[in-house]
């Protein structure tokens, strides 16, 4: 009875331990490296877990593990972890066992016992299989296989969670691109280049966003903007900016008026988001650009020799606020230079001042005459902009020289 007593306290303490190593993240790979981690120390055994990533679909080794991997089990289930091809090997036929039919003994004879258990909670469709063998060991016991089951379903709870919130992103990140319109074409007269980058590799679509908009006479209303907060609600109100400056662009306001109606409008809705934004608009017969700014960061110039120039603007308040304030400013802009309009996902580094990031913006040196999408290229590589913590939208711009006569 002892004994009975011992081993049914092991087994709880095992069990126990299980719910606090496996499942830490919604990452599927690190749940796997945790299941075959748990499974070789406390089975004594080679633990491997083959997934199924689709009904029917090919079966792919998730992770596996020896008994003596486990001081830190990184080595081997680094090496066995992938998310690449399908192991259609000898695994399968056990995974596809235990996947239908519950627990499967795949030893038999003189071969070293074996057991797989589907990864599956009750009810539900099972995700694959979990696999340990034990070379010259004895066989399984029922508080043994008791730990495996268990184990198995607690990572495919987690497993499930993990599959179901990577649906819900591609579900929503799908939703939010439809909803970010390709920006209008400028005049020929005007070269442009742009580019996005959500924050993080599972980053959504948020609310920053750029848009070029056609005026009479050649002109061209260049535009940059960042609606407050991130996800599907900021991408929503984002296209709503987008979609009523277009309809006030068309007015052929100044940028100053543009942003004062926008306010205004924005101000009355309670449910919009306050947002900065940016306005330029380019005159390319007069080789100008006059600016507007309600509460964004300042464009930069670079000129023909690739030294920039963090231009110097008065700033008005975010949209939304009702308060208006907006004033112009107009500088020459030469087919020579390319203004480059942005984002602060692009600059702003966590506990860093903003003068501080403006100003390693404004110490780069790009290859001469760089056009606008070398410039786009150049500015997103040499501030790692790839790796920032926030949303990053750049839009660049380029008078056309025009042929000589």
């Amino acid at each position: 009875m002892a004994e009975q007593d011992e081993a049914a306290l092991t087994r709880a303490r095992a069990l126990e331990l299980a719910i606090g190593e496996i499942g830490t993240t919604l990452d599927a790979t690190t749940t796997c490296r945790e299941l075959v981690g748990f499974l070789a120390r406390h089975l004594r055994g080679t633990v491997t877990v083959d997934l199924l990533d689709e009904p029917g679909g090919p079966v792919r080794r998730a992770a596996s593990a020896g008994a003596a991997d486990t001081g830190g089990g990184e080595g081997p289930v680094r090496r066995a972890a992938s998310a690449g091809a399908a192991d259609t090997g000898g695994g399968e036929g056990p995974v596809r066992r235990a996947a239908s039919a519950g627990a499967a003994d795949t030893g038999g004879g003189d071969r070293a016992p074996s057991l797989a258990v589907p990864l599956a909670v009750h009810g539900e469709r099972p995700l694959g299989a979990v696999i340990v063998t034990r070379r010259g060991g004895p066989g399984f016991t029922a508080d043994e296989v008791a730990v495996l089951r268990h184990s198995g379903r607690l990572a495919a709870r987690h497993l499930g969670h993990a599959r179901r919130l990577a649906e819900t992103e591609e579900t929503a990140l799908h939703l939010q691109r439809a909803l970010v319109a390709e920006p209008g074409l400028p005049h020929p007269n005007l070269q442009i280049a742009g580019s996005y980058l959500p924050a993080g590799p599972r980053a959504l679509v948020g609310g920053d966003w750029f848009e070029t908009v056609r005026l009479h006479f050649g002109r061209s209303l260049l535009v940059v903007g960042d609606v407050m907060g991130h996800g599907l609600d900021a991408a929503v109100d984002m296209n709503a900016y987008r979609a009523l400056l277009r309809e006030v662009a068309g007015t052929d306001l100044p940028p100053h008026r543009v942003l004062r109606h926008l306010d205004s409008v924005v101000a009355e809705d309670d449910a919009r988001r306050p947002a900065t934004c940016l306005l330029v608009r380019v005159d390319p017969a007069r080789g100008t650009a006059t600016f507007a700014n309600a509460g964004h960061l300042p464009p930069a110039v670079f000129a023909a020799d690739g030294s920039a120039e963090i231009v110097d603007l008065p700033v008005g308040p975010p949209l939304g606020t009702g308060v208006g304030g907006y004033e112009p400013t107009t500088r020459p802009l030469t087919p020579g230079e390319t203004l480059l309009m942005f984002t602060d996902g692009l600059v702003e580094r966590r506990g860093e001042d903003v003068d501080v990031s403006l100003a390693r913006l404004a110490a780069l040196r790009l290859p001469a005459d760089s056009g606008p999408e070398q410039v786009v290229e150049e500015v997103l590589h040499r501030l790692d902009a790839h790796r920032a913590e926030d949303d990053v939208a750049v839009l660049a711009a380029r008078i056309r020289a025009r042929p000589a006569p």
